[in-house]
């Protein structure tokens, strides 16, 4: 057996069982990775397990329809038993696509590893695309760059996320005891981390299933008024008669958007405090029930200037649908105090805040922007392109190294993911209320950070939206998260977007490759656009999430 490290380096593996690869992976080959933080721990090494390594150590190639539903091989399996005998343990997931096998910590010295098992789909190809299908050489490249500029892979793209946030804010760290000289874990968190135990969230916070809402009846449909709903953008229009009297539609996609949302961000890292008729306060991070339905987006405020708009054609940034709300309803911090941005008073009912709070998110995104940054540099798009030199740099990047590609979609999926994560749902169909939901043992099972992100990366959407509609009286026909439409002149972006001099719309839409600017994201003619709604018998159909490549094999109306 070879083992294909990082850096083309290859090593015989002597190793005729699973539990000596274990015990070699610790005690000879010495693979892993540095902690990422001061009071973080080393990051265990991984083990990528092909068909042929599988066969040898007596692990199937493929996994039972039953056992792919289980996630896991049974409990019983010989090569489990040939574990346990040697001391080594399974976390609770057992051995499945991402096993970890493990002794009990010992000092500092690493007692665990991780197995990654391509066969068994741990290589998602929405996220790793062909991974599973490249050669030992080649994947290990792509998981070294990746361990390299984010981490060593925990699980999913989504665990790794998560996973990320934690490696950089550990939730405890050593102190000297007085009594015996040495060192043990402190009583107190880590100062910025969410420390190790989990809190409850606010009732409004809540997903449904949620043992806080044990007593509403059974089949009961929350309000708005009931629950926070902060989610991404799913809005379109039709178009209005002179857009249709334009050739083309645009799309453009603001390139890590959630990302760029939860950079400088305040959130939460305790416990939700209630407030009746509290004031609001744009820097404290938490949940407020509030009526924003007299937000007049024909009228609203920019550089302190009030300005006119057509606000039938935009998007409300206080729904997902963009629909204007109808009355009181729970947002995130941020969304509220963009309404205070474009110049209204918002005067709130009640609210759960959190005192206790901290910019959490900073380093993970510092961590993934420059993972994101570095690896499309090495596919040929810098940071710093003028808007032409980064449209030819983006033409077919992905081609110049299709490994290195594979590492972007990752990343991509890792921001995407870990926010998703930290408002997770029991999965599988046997579940129902009120059984065992073991995310919300976890420190990180934080719904109320994930809303601040979204609202946070809508209302960035939404704000330059509006400076683009002010400057340009341009609007979009439709919005799907990260992605606007505008009906334009020619087939490029830079038909539409306002150039100056090679300068961009202070606050507006800018092409470039850093998170929070935008990227091309395709281009179709209007007469296209207006056939697809037709056929499908759909006016307002969201030709953002159609935009890309212009295949409609079904209509999907984002309920």
């Amino acid at each position: 057996m070879l083992a294909y490290c990082t850096g083309g380096l290859v090593l015989d593996v002597p190793a005729k069982s699973l539990p000596s690869l274990v015990d070699w992976t610790l005690k000879e080959a010495r693979l892993g990775q540095p902690k990422l933080s001061g009071p973080g721990k080393d990051a265990d090494p991984l083990i990528v397990l092909t068909d042929a390594a599988l066969e040898r150590y007596g692990l199937p190639v493929a996994l039972t329809e039953e056992e792919r539903l289980a996630g896991r091989i049974p409990e019983g399996h010989k090569v489990i038993k040939q574990l346990m005998p040697a001391g080594w343990k399974l976390t609770k997931r057992g051995f499945g696509p991402w096993a970890r096998i493990y002794r009990p910590a010992k000092g500092s010295g690493r007692r665990c590893v991780q197995l990654c098992i391509p066969s068994w789909n741990a290589l998602d190809s929405r996220h790793w695309g062909h991974a599973a299908q490249l050669a030992p050489a080649d994947l290990a490249r792509v998981l070294g760059v990746y361990a390299s500029r984010v981490m060593t892979p925990r699980g999913s793209t989504a665990v790794t996320g998560l996973e990320l946030m934690t490696a950089l804010h550990p939730p405890t760290h050593a102190v000297r005891d007085e009594a015996t000289g040495g060192f043990r874990q402190a009583d107190e968190k880590t100062p910025g981390s969410l420390g190790k135990d989990p809190v409850d969230c606010a009732p409004c916070e809540a997903p449904d299933g949620h043992p806080l809402l044990a007593d509403l009846p059974r089949f009961h449909r929350r309000t708005p008024a009931e629950v926070l709903v902060e989610e991404a953008y799913n809005w379109a229009r039709p178009l209005t008669d002179a857009e249709c009297l334009r050739p083309y539609l645009v799309g453009i996609d603001v390139n890590m958007a959630f990302a760029a949302g939860a950079n400088g961000l305040t959130v939460g890292l305790g416990a939700p405090t209630y407030v009746k008729n509290p004031v609001f306060d744009a820097k404290l991070p938490g949940s407020w029930l509030v009526d924003l339905s007299h937000v007049d987006l024909s009228r609203v405020k920019l550089a302190k200037e009030w300005t006119d708009l057509d606000g039938e054609l935009l998007p409300s940034p206080f729904t997902p649908k963009g629909e204007r709300p109808e009355g009181p309803a729970w947002y995130a911090t941020p969304t509220v105090a963009y309404a205070v941005e474009l110049g209204y008073d918002v005067r709130p009912i009640e609210a759960y805040v959190r005192h206790d709070n901290g910019r959490y998110l900073d380093a993970w995104y510092n961590r993934l922007r420059d993972a994101y940054l570095a690896t499309m540099a090495d596919l040929g798009v810098p940071a710093g392109a003028s808007p032409e030199e980064f449209l030819k740099a983006m033409d077919g990047y992905r081609q110049r190294d299709p490994e290195l590609a594979i590492v972007v979609s990752a990343i991509k999926a890792t921001v995407k993911g870990g926010i998703g994560k930290l408002r997770e749902r029991p999965r599988g169909e046997g579940w129902k209320p009120g059984q065992p939901w073991r995310a919300l043992a976890r420190p990180t099972w934080r719904p109320d950070i994930r809303a601040a992100v979204i609202s946070r990366t809508r209302t960035n959407m939404h704000r330059k939206i509006v400076k683009h509609a002010a400057f340009t009286g341009q609007y979009p026909v439709a919005v799907l998260s990260d992605c606007a439409v505008y009906a334009s002149d020619g087939p490029s972006p830079l038909e539409f977007l306002p150039y100056r001099d090679g300068k961009p719309l202070p606050g507006g839409f800018k092409l470039g490759i850093n998170p929070g600017l935008v990227k091309w994201e395709g281009t179709q003619e209007v007469l296209w656009g207006e056939e697809v709604r037709e056929r499908f018998n759909a006016p307002e159909l969201n030709l953002a999430r159609y935009i890309k490549d212009g295949t409609v094999t079904d209509v999907d109306n984002g309920e």
